[in-house]
């Protein structure tokens, strides 16, 4: 039977399947409703879970990845003014909301081995027969946002991954950098990490490569055969350093309106890389790396091209040279809003971004689609009478891929209100088949694990949950890993960092956040020519069984939290998990060497008045509910109850943020790593002066986030005193 074929089975599996566990399941269950509210709950839930089709969800990628859509370029506002007729088709308010933000786009990039022997590289990817859009014009050239502009030529070291480790193990093999330009393979941190790194170390330029041992042959067939990276693939993207703030570069903390005061470029060039950066692909890299002699590479430095890998530097030279047009470009982001009819005031937000490097299809308009559909939905059941109680805003970020633009612009706009007014930031951007991933604030973490045991997986039937769960335990790396998810009732989600349109949310205003999406096919085109919708069509979910599940899991989610009576929350799992990060920093401290004695009184007692509150609460919300004392209460109390719930995330930031230059980042529980990139640090201020060293600084702020946790503690108090 073909896939086609097999998505009418599967169906009618998952359908029946989804069925029986909700008839199973007691309505007076749902997080937050009454027995009544959520047996009404549940009704409409089933009517909206009929209505997502795959045929839809295909037509809207087929639309938006048609042709090259990069900030400033005709498809991309095209796209925009598309989105918002179909919004509007679906009978929503929705309009159009413009910044100008900072976007350089590449006027010269060469690349030239110069020595031992003269080769210039490519630069360019080949367009594939099979596949018509890898032949579109428009396409943005292969280069990396917000390098410096340079004119280098210099020794070639290759230096693995380019992080600071790989730099330690230089320092032992007695290779210094500086002065050299610096060979990176992609892959183990965020790109813009490894000029940044090189830069510290004293490299004037960087290469950064895919090798195909990280999404190419190694990993299986490459496109179009398979779904991996093929040798002219290049990977795109930002290299600016986001450690320090996110969104346009020249408007930092403000929105990017026509009128907004901006930096000037030399005052915002601490965003910027220090050196002239490209990227290139493993077919360009190759001639580089046969060339480049010196010491061979450590075992675990080596990709997998048929050669030797050499650290050099050797006799090898190169020739690097940039040049950018620094011009600012609209960003033009989507709203609809759908009003609550009982708490106006109090916002849930989804977003998802349109922008793209090239075509697109999976990053991001696979998740983009699945907004489409799930508004329509949503659209369809207001004509039947739904309603929600609070007011659903849905948007179609433009700007993400330099660097989260149009989504941090809209936040730092609108920042004011968002604190008083939003419960909740829910994200996707791309997704393909597989298990379903969840990152987000812990204080979420119950309500999701309820969310995802409601939605069947497409192909076998089972629960989300169960096929997540099954996921963590295969993956599980000891027995005790193994058996700490087996007892634990709710699968732990991870912590947020950075790297989509949730940042701005969760790490600078304090507003809980989730990020879902479907992950597990093989994705070797990231941010090149060939993500698109021949790529998705073939390799990505085929079918669009999956993204029509990732519709009805964000829809639930999006009905749930405009419908409940009580905002679900729960902090249980919360208080349980920021113990996990307190242990991780007493053991840091344990581990290191020549740490001096560290005082963890603050923390220790901010934790154990967290645990009581949430304990308490918890305890005090059952007895409330299960009495049906809780509601009973009127509009007004509910309504003031569930602003001290969501408004407990506002606890967790401070006015200072950060320590300097990181303060944009006000939240002192989840924050991208200095050098991590995208990647999470929890506790991110006490933990990185760990890292470094700085046992003063991690002392000042080991008060400093025990006082946010204290003052967590109280607003859930707060919260149980409502009840």
């Amino acid at each position: 039977m073909n896939r086609t074929g097999r998505w009418w089975v599967v169906a009618a599996l998952a359908v029946g399947a989804g069925a029986l566990a909700r008839a199973q399941a007691p309505a007076s269950a749902l997080m937050g409703f009454s027995p009544q509210a959520a047996q009404d709950e549940a009704q409409w839930e089933e009517k909206f879970r009929a209505i997502p089709q795959p045929a839809n969800i295909r037509q809207f990628m087929y639309v938006l990845s048609k042709e090259p859509h990069a900030v400033g370029q005709p498809y991309d506002e095209r796209n925009a003014q598309y989105i918002l007729q179909q919004f509007k088709s679906f009978s929503l308010d929705a309009h159009i909301e413009t910044f100008y933000v900072l976007f350089p786009t590449p006027l010269e990039r060469e690349v030239e081995m110069v020595q031992p022997t003269r080769y210039a590289l490519r630069l360019k990817e080949r367009a594939i027969p099979e596949d018509a859009d890898s032949s579109d014009e428009g396409q943005l050239p292969t280069y990396n946002a917000y390098s410096s502009d340079g004119d280098v030529t210099a020794p070639l070291v290759y230096v693995n991954y380019g992080l600071p480790a790989d730099y330690e193990q230089l320092a032992k093999m007695h290779i210094d950098v500086t002065g050299k330009i610096v060979l990176a393979r992609y892959g183990e941190s965020w790109r813009g990490i490894k000029p940044k790194v090189a830069a510290e170390h004293g490299a004037v330029g960087c290469l950064i490569y895919s090798d195909p041992r990280d999404d190419g042959y190694f990993e299986g067939d490459t496109f179009p055969k398979g779904p991996y990276r093929p040798p002219d693939a290049v990977q795109r993207g930002s290299v600016a350093d986001d450690a320090l703030y996110e969104g346009d570069p020249l408007t930092p903390g403000i929105g990017a309106t026509k009128d907004a005061k901006r930096l000037t470029l030399e005052q915002a060039k601490d965003l910027f890389t220090k050196i002239p950066t490209l990227p290139i692909s493993y077919a360009d890299a190759l001639p580089l790396l046969k060339a480049v002699g010196g010491p061979v590479a450590p075992e675990d430095w080596r990709g997998a091209l048929p050669i030797t890998y050499h650290v050099g530097p050797g006799e090898t030279a190169v020739h690097l040279k940039v040049k950018f047009d620094w011009s600012l470009h609209p960003v033009n982001d989507v709203v609809a809003v759908i009003p609550g009819a009982v708490w106006p005031d109090q916002w849930v937000i989804q977003g998802n971004h349109h922008d793209a490097w090239v075509n697109g299809a999976n990053d991001p308009v696979s998740g983009m689609s699945a907004e489409m559909e799930e508004a329509r939905t949503l659209g369809a059941l207001l004509k039947q009478g739904w309603r929600p109680k609070r007011t659903i805003v849905l948007a179609a970020w433009d700007g993400e891929e330099p660097g989260l633009l149009g989504s941090t612009e809209w936040a730092e706009t609108h920042a004011a209100e968002l604190q008083q007014k939003a419960v909740a930031y829910i994200n996707c951007d791309n997704s393909t088949s597989g298990v379903l991933r969840v990152q987000g604030s812990h204080t979420l973490e119950k309500f999701i694990n309820q969310l995802m045991k409601a939605v069947p997986d497409p192909e076998t039937g089972k629960s989300l949950w169960e096929m997540t769960r099954e996921r963590e335990l295969r993956m599980a790396r000891s027995d005790a890993a193994r058996q700490a998810i087996a007892n634990r009732p709710d699968l732990r989600i991870g912590a947020l960092g950075s790297g989509s349109d949730y940042a701005t949310f969760i790490d600078h205003l304090g507003i809980a956040a989730a990020d879902l999406r479907f992950t597990g096919a093989g994705y070797g085109v990231y941010h090149s020519i060939y993500d698109d919708f021949y790529w998705y069509t073939h390799f990505g979910d085929p079918d669009f069984i999956y993204e029509r599940t990732l519709a009805e899991t964000m829809g639930t989610l999006m009905m749930r939290l405009a419908a409940a009576q009580a905002l679900p929350f729960d902090f249980t799992d919360f208080a349980d998990t920021v113990a996990t990060y307190v242990q991780q920093l007493k053991e840091l401290h344990q581990n290191a060497a020549n740490a001096p004695a560290f005082d963890f009184t603050a923390l220790d007692a901010g934790l154990g008045r967290l645990r009581k509150a949430a304990a308490d609460y918890a305890q005090a919300y059952q007895s409330a509910a299960g009495s049906g004392a809780l509601f009973e209460e009127s509009p007004a109390a509910l309504g003031a109850l569930n602003q001290l719930l969501y408004q407990a995330e506002r606890k967790m930031t401070t006015p200072e943020g950060l320590p300097a230059p990181r303060g944009w980042y006000k939240n002192e529980l989840y924050a991208p790593g200095a050098y991590t990139g995208y990647a999470v640090k929890t506790l991110p201020a006490i933990r990185e002066a760990m890292e470094q060293n700085q046992w003063r600084v991690a002392q000042e702020q080991e008060r400093t986030v025990g006082e946010v946790l204290q003052a967590v503690a109280a607003q859930i108090d707060s919260a149980r005193e409502k009840l």
